[in-house]
C-alpha cells in the first residue's frame, strides 16, 4: 500500500483537517489490539470520505466493510438527520468494538450492523441508497457492483477503496493473483460502465469514485 511517496502523504496530512479525538483513538486501538490494522481508512482518507458525505447529504448509506467502524463514523458525519448506515462486516468479533465507538459518535441509533456474507445480505435490504462505500474481500468487487448499482439513487454515489492494490493492477504477468485479477476486472467494468461516470484518485491504495447517472 505504501507506493505513494511518504513526505507527499505527509504534507496533505498536514494540509487536511485533522481528524476527531474519538477517530484518534479508534485507530490508536485499532493498530493496538486488532490485526490488520492497515485495513483502517485513516486520517486523509477519512476526511475525504466524510467531505463526499457532506456534499451530498445522503438519506442513505450501504458500507460494504465495517472493520472497526472508523469509516462508518466518518461517513455518517454527513448523514440526514432521520437517515439511516446500513454496514456490512464478516467478523462477529470486531461488532462490539465497532458498537461501541458508533454509540460514543451518537450514531449507533442511525446504524444497522449486519454480520455475515454481503452478497446474501445486500439483496434483504429494502433501500435506496445515496451513497456506498465498498471496502471488502477485493474478489467480490465486481460483484458488489452488480447487486447495488440498481439500489443506487440517481447522482448517487459510489466509493470503492483500494482500487490501486498497492500498485499491483500494473501488472501485466499471467501469474497475476486472484485479488488483482478482480480489482482489474472491477476498475474495467465500471469504466466501461455507462450507467455512471468515474474518477480514480490515487490517493492512499487508490479511491474510484462513481456517480450514478
Amino acid at each position: 500500500m505504501d507506493f505513494i511517496d511518504e513526505k507527499i502523504n505527509s504534507y496533505a496530512e498536514a494540509h487536511t483537517q485533522p481528524e476527531s479525538d474519538l477517530l484518534a483513538r479508534l485507530s490508536r486501538e485499532t493498530y493496538t489490539k486488532v490485526l490488520a490494522p492497515r485495513m483502517l481508512s485513516g486520517h486523509l482518507q477519512g476526511r475525504v470520505l466524510s467531505i463526499f458525505s457532506k456534499m451530498i447529504r445522503p438519506k442513505s448509506i450501504l458500507e460494504i466493510g465495517t472493520y472497526t467502524g472508523y469509516s462508518a463514523i466518518c461517513l455518517a458525519e454527513g448523514l440526514a438527520p432521520e437517515g439511516k448506515l446500513y454496514t456490512i462486516d464478516i467478523n462477529e468479533e470486531l461488532e462490539d468494538m465497532a458498537k461501541r465507538y458508533f454509540d460514543e459518535a451518537g450514531i449507533l441509533s442511525q446504524v444497522d450492523y449486519r454480520v455475515g456474507n454481503a452478497l446474501d445480505i445486500i439483496p434483504t435490504i429494502e433501500a435506496t441508497f445515496d451513497l456506498v462505500f465498498i471496502d471488502a474481500d477485493k474478489i467480490n468487487y465486481p460483484q458488489y457492483f452488480d447487486q447495488i448499482i440498481g439500489k443506487v439513487s440517481e447522482n448517487g454515489l459510489i466509493i470503492a477503496d483500494n482500487v490501486l492494490w498497492s500498485g499491483k493492477v500494473l501488472n501485466e504477468s499471467s501469474n497475476i493473483d486472484k485479488d488483482t485479477l478482480a480489482i482489474v476486472d472491477f476498475n474495467k467494468k465500471v469504466h466501461e460502465d455507462d450507467r455512471v461516470e468515474n474518477v480514480l484518485f490515487p490517493l492512499r491504495d487508490g479511491l474510484m469514485v462513481l456517480r450514478k447517472k
